[in-house]
């Protein structure tokens, strides 16, 4: 299988890649001579019939080598189309060579162990970030920082597991019979350590997913020009009409290393208007599933919406008012409400489990609930021993 490892488009260097049993007999009938494995050197690249398409910078790598764990061959061209393309024509043009699928080298290093499915979760987490704070969780799961953790609680499982079995099988010998309450403390231990994890889940999903901050209050109370205020340029439409903005506006953006969504709703009123009124119910679903609302209010007005104890409430035009709060016009105070809202978000941050996936919560909630049959067991006594033994081997499963 062969593809592009690099973005597309227009660049100054395009990498395509090529893995499979036969990597070094295609790339070898594409030059010269094959490079000695993980020795760049620069070869021209000929089609078959002898016409050049590139000079590049061939790097070979042995299959224990590889990132897929097969033989690889990876060329390093021009980052012109045109070269791309034809590189991947003449490539396909092979028997048994094919573009591959997305996702498809990741998949083989899977298969071939040369990566965790923890890690490969992790490098598409990697591969998607974009603030400091993503990038940190990524490189910790790629790193094998949380397969250590995970690891920790399974060698406690399968000590405990030992302890019964031991019991078990050698009761009559000197073994001590009952290990009951020892077994009970490290269970009780690990319990602890898991829920934790799974409480975490929270932060360390917002860090992978981003935090959603709803703009919200009534007709031209200044939401489009906070918005536009906050990136810096124009993306939402400001006029002195009330019901502008029909659709929600997104902006995403960087704050203090967290990814955070900013959306700009319509204005909350009634309305006779359909469209409006689409964008007000629109509006008002968004508000209720964001993690944050920064209710924009006029001065002497309350929210519209329920404060809830993560929102802030923001006197608007403050410009024309000299009230205390913000002014989109001036700037007056917008750099204290990102504060205000990074501040929030980074307490929630700071208390990130290890867990990122859904998959790693539903297991560690499945060993959570076999370790509590466990315990419940364990109350009988020595005869339930080889039940106890049973759930734990489970719940470390």
């Amino acid at each position: 299988i062969h593809a592009l490892a690099t973005a597309p488009g227009k660049s100054g260097v395009a990498v395509t890649r090529l893995s499979g049993p036969r990597a070094f007999d295609v790339a070898g009938a594409l030059m010269t001579s094959l490079p000695k494995p993980r020795v760049a050197s620069v070869r021209a690249l000929q089609d078959r019939d002898g016409a050049l398409i590139d000079e590049a910078l061939v790097i070979v790598f042995d299959g224990d080598k590889s990132f897929s764990g097969e033989p690889t061959v990876e060329f390093q061209t021009h980052g012109s189309m045109a070269v791309i393309s034809r590189l991947a024509r003449v490539l396909s043009s092979f028997d048994g060579v094919r573009q591959a699928e997305p996702g498809e080298f990741t998949r083989r290093a899977l298969e071939n162990d040369q990566l965790s499915l923890l890690q490969v979760e992790s490098l598409a987490d990697l591969i998607e970030s974009e603030t400091e704070a993503q990038r940190r969780q990524a490189v910790n799961g790629f790193a094998g920082k949380v397969a250590e953790r995970i690891e920790l609680w399974r060698h406690d499982l399968m000590h405990a597991a030992s302890l019964l079995e031991a019991t078990i099988d050698f009761g009559d010998e000197d073994v001590p019979f009952d290990v009951t309450d020892e077994v009970d403390r490290s269970l009780a231990r690990l319990s602890e350590n898991i829920t934790r994890e799974i409480n975490g889940f929270t932060g360390a999903d917002r860090i992978r997913s981003g935090f959603v901050v709803a703009i919200v209050g009534p007709p031209n109370v200044g939401k489009s020009s906070l918005l536009n205020a906050i990136a810096g340029r124009d993306v939402a439409i400001i006029s002195e009409i009330a019901g502008t903005t029909r659709d929600v506006i997104e902006l995403r953006l960087d704050l203090d290393g967290i990814p955070v969504t900013f959306l700009d709703t319509a204005g909350l009123r009634e309305t006779d208007d359909v469209v409006e009124g689409l964008g007000v119910e629109r509006a008002m679903k968004r508000a209720e599933s964001s993690d944050m609302r920064v209710h924009l209010v006029n001065p002497g007005e309350k929210p519209q919406l329920e404060v809830r104890d993560d929102d802030i409430v923001v006197v608007s035009k403050v410009d024309l008012s000299g009230h205390h709060g913000i002014s989109a016009s001036t700037g007056q105070g917008i750099e204290e409400l990102l504060k205000n809202v990074s501040l929030r978000f980074k307490g929630i941050v700071n208390d990130a489990g290890i867990l990122s996936w859904q998959r790693h919560v539903a297991s560690a909630q499945d060993a959570l609930e076999l370790i509590s049959v466990a315990r419940t067991e364990l109350k009988v006594g020595p005869d339930n021993y080889v039940i106890v033994a049973e759930e734990v081997r489970a719940a470390a499963r």
